[in-house]
């Protein structure tokens, strides 16, 4: 799926490659991309399809040639073709990170008061600044005792909302999911079991067609009860592979929205961590 979403968002042009007079996508042909990579047509349609899950790193790197892969994209081509359909899942089966290290703890203490947040694999918050409760209390996405925002931003309804883009959000969420090995992790199968009985197509759609690739960086709008809409840029960091958990950083993306943070942040509020 990954490779064929690839290969359907590069145009010829980008690849010093003609369109043609009778060319029916603006994507590459299956055809073009073997001829780029070195490799036959039946065997990358194997690898399109995932029938051939074990290609050598000179195939996957040809192929990243040939897709104008970002390094990040290789990477995570890399990890499916180490995970699909092999049920090994490098974190075995462990139980998804939910404590916060005393020094992830005092970092979050110094990014007060701008909104900032710990996500272990499933998306759980198990971490967040008071400057995060202040701007996603009130949208309902802490209601939880361990909030999970891949569940708000599908079961609940104020989740519409709260994110004006958010087909966007919804598409985010499915990426961190699938991120590494997914249903080979127990954990994450039954998150997503859960969420394809509770959410549905809204789900299981994208599961079938959003890579396993969430964007680090961004912009997304929020609508915020107390202050309106708001445009915040975020960041998104991965911990190391011991914790199991990406920080992610809001930032004011316009004077606009510093302005009404501003206001939120002024009022006293401690910090809260959760561990479990």
């Amino acid at each position: 799926m990954f490779l064929r979403g690839r290969r359907a968002a590069i145009t010829p042009a980008e690849v010093g490659l003609p369109a043609g007079p009778r060319r029916r996508t603006s994507g590459l042909r299956r055809s073009e991309v073997a001829m780029l990579a070195g490799v036959s047509v039946e065997y990358l349609t194997r690898l399109e399809q995932g029938r051939d899950r074990h290609p050598s790193p000179q195939v996957l790197s040809a192929l990243g040639e040939a897709l104008r892969l970002t390094p990040s994209q290789r990477v995570h081509l890399y990890r499916l073709s180490k995970a699909s359909g092999s049920g090994f899942s490098c974190m075995g089966d462990a139980v998804p990170g939910r404590d916060v290290r005393p020094t992830v703890r005092a970092l979050l203490e110094r990014l007060e008061p701008t909104p900032a947040i710990l996500l272990n694999r499933l998306n759980e918050i198990v971490g967040r600044t008071a400057g995060f409760e202040r701007l996603a209390g009130p949208i309902g996405l802490l209601d939880a005792p361990m909030p999970n925002f891949a569940w708000y931003v599908f079961t609940d309804e104020r989740a519409r909302t709260a994110y004006p883009d958010w087909d966007h959000v919804a598409d985010e969420q499915v990426a961190l999911l699938k991120q590494g090995p997914f249903r080979a992790d127990r954990h994450v199968a039954g998150l997503a079991d859960e969420l394809t009985r509770s959410a549905g197509d809204a789900f299981v759609g994208r599961v079938g067609t959003v890579p396993g690739l969430p964007r680090s960086s961004g912009i997304v709008r929020w609508v915020q009860p107390e202050v309106g809409e708001l445009r915040l840029a975020y960041e998104m960091l991965d911990l190391s592979a011991e914790d199991d958990q990406r920080l992610i950083v809001y930032l004011p993306a316009d004077a606009a929205t510093g302005a009404a943070l501003h206001g939120l942040h002024h009022r006293p509020h401690g910090l809260r961590v959760v561990s479990g």
